[in-house]
This record gives structure tokens, C-alpha cells and sequence, in this order.
């Protein structure tokens, strides 16, 4: 049984994102232990660049901020699931401020070892995911990561909009099968 965070980026309740990110939960959920955090629930600051995490014993960031409570559930992640709406061509900004709090030495104690991507995007141009899907093969690649999967959906703006579109069943299809 893996243990399996899904990193909700959406700030929406019951938006397209969480009910994609709710799928893949519903088909992983039969044989693996699934937490879903909702980054807009915490008050995460972003990362100021300062090192401090990189010069004390602990590695802690010395913004005592509700990051704190991520950390250790990222660490205990067996695979984690970055699920987002894509804004301007980058995922929201409370996800980016969760995944830029990352620069820490705590992430060399995680075991995860597979990352999986559900995107979101209003827009149906062809090129919406490109500079998320540039930098997701950089992490992978960097931190020798195992990619489990992505569910790209395009054309999905309204809330709900993604109801009955094939990526939900596609979602749960991919989480059953991690």
C-alpha cells in the first residue's frame, strides 16, 4: 500500500481542479492510503530565499507558518499528486508557494519517489500546459523521480465544467492503476 499526498492547488471549492484531483482519489483509494491537502486551507508564505533552512541542524524555514504541518505528510509520501489550474501558464500561486518552500534540506529525508500531474486550464490552446510540463520534467529529472501519470484538461473555465468530461474517469483510471 503506497501513501499518496494530492496537493490541490485550487483555491475554488468544488472547482474543476478538486473534482479531477477527487477523482483520481476515488480509483487510488482501493489499494493505497490517499491524503488530498488543500493548499488554499493553509496559510503558507512563500520562500524569501534567505537559506535559513539551509544553515540550522533542523532545517527548518524560520517562517512559522502553516508549512510546517506539510512537511511532514509530504515526507511520509510514497507518490505525490500536484493537481492545479493553470493560471497565466503556471499553476496557482498557493501551490507554487508550497512547492517553493521545497528548497529545504527536509526534502532529502522524503521517500517519494513517483510524482503524478493533473492540470486544469480554461484556455484550449494547444500550448497551455507547455511551461508547467517544462518545469514538471525538470523536478523529475533533477530529483531522479519516476513520472506516474498526467491528465491534462483543456477547456474547462466555469465551475463544474469539468462535469462528465472523460479526463474524470481517465483520473480515476490512473489512480486505481498507481
Amino acid at each position: 500500500m503506497n501513501k499518496i499526498v494530492i496537493l490541490v492547488g485550487s483555491v475554488r471549492k468544488g472547482g474543476n481542479t478538486s473534482l479531477l484531483a477527487q477523482a483520481f482519489a476515488e480509483g487510488a483509494k482501493a489499494s493505497n492510503e490517499v491524503e488530498i491537502i488543500s493548499v488554499a486551507d493553509y496559510k503558507v508564505n512563500p520562500c524569501i530565499g534567505c537559506e535559513s533552512c539551509m544553515k540550522n541542524e533542523e532545517s527548518r524555514c524560520f517562517q512559522k507558518d502553516d508549512m510546517q504541518k506539510i512537511y511532514p505528510k509530504l515526507a511520509e509520501a510514497d507518490l505525490i499528486v500536484i493537481a492545479s489550474p493553470v493560471y497565466f501558464y503556471g499553476v496557482s500561486a498557493q501551490l507554487k508557494a508550497v512547492i517553493d518552500r521545497l528548497h529545504t534540506p527536509l526534502r532529502n529525508t522524503f521517500k517519494v519517489k513517483r510524482l503524478a500531474l493533473l492540470l486544469v486550464a480554461g484556455a484550449e490552446i494547444p500550448t497551455v500546459f507547455d511551461s508547467i510540463l517544462h518545469r514538471y520534467q525538470q523536478i523529475l529529472s533533477f530529483f531522479h523521480l519516476e513520472d506516474a501519470g498526467m491528465i491534462l484538461v483543456r477547456g474547462v473555465r466555469a465551475k463544474g465544467a469539468i462535469a462528465g468530461n472523460k479526463a474524470l474517469n481517465d483520473a480515476r483510471y490512473l489512480g486505481a492503476h498507481i
